[in-house]
């Protein structure tokens, strides 16, 4: 039997995502099909519908998987300091996991985006907070968008260096 945690189940969910992850590079999310992963990793139809619902199911597993993976790499960190340098080096590292996230990111309709809000109280007194949260959000973003688009030419210390500059060097 596929149970969850054998071998068997949990290479085949690595093939599926693998074959996703490809798939997406180039294609947008509504043109992949489940014929087409299956065909490209050699499962069955019901291997895939086994483990997720469609390939809309995939799209929200993977993003959760990535944001989940991002999370905890820098849990104890602040995007600040060396904790951006750490940041712009495990993306440079890490193009492909981070051109996907960005993608799928494009095709997401909520906004899961966690934010630490004490420090927004002690840097702003929580005043228009929500206004602040998005432009800090868009704004660090299309930074890294703009900077895997360019195949990560700068150092991650040049792109901590621009970040530092943009977000007005509080500590």
């Amino acid at each position: 039997m596929n149970t969850k945690n054998n071998k068997r189940h949990r290479d085949s969910v690595e093939k599926i995502e693998k074959a996703f992850i490809e798939l997406i590079q180039d294609n947008e999310l509504k043109n992949i099909t489940v014929s087409e992963i299956c065909k490209q990793t050699g499962l069955n139809r019901s291997t895939f519908y086994a483990n997720y619902l469609d390939v809309y199911d995939l799209a929200d597993k993977m993003r959760e998987k990535l944001e989940q993976e991002f999370n905890e790499e820098f849990a104890d960190r602040a995007v600040a300091g060396d904790g951006a340098v750490r940041m712009f080096r495990h993306i440079k590292d890490n193009q492909l996991f981070y051109k996907t996230y960005f993608k799928l990111e494009q095709e997401k309709s909520v906004d899961s985006y966690v934010y630490d809000l004490e420090r927004a109280d002690k840097d702003f007194g929580n005043r228009n907070i929500g206004y602040h949260i998005e432009f800090f959000r868009c704004g660090l973003n299309a930074l890294i968008k703009m900077w895997l688009g360019g195949g990560c030419i700068e150092s991650p210390e040049e792109m901590a260096e621009i970040l530092k500059q943009e977000y007005g060097g509080r500590k």
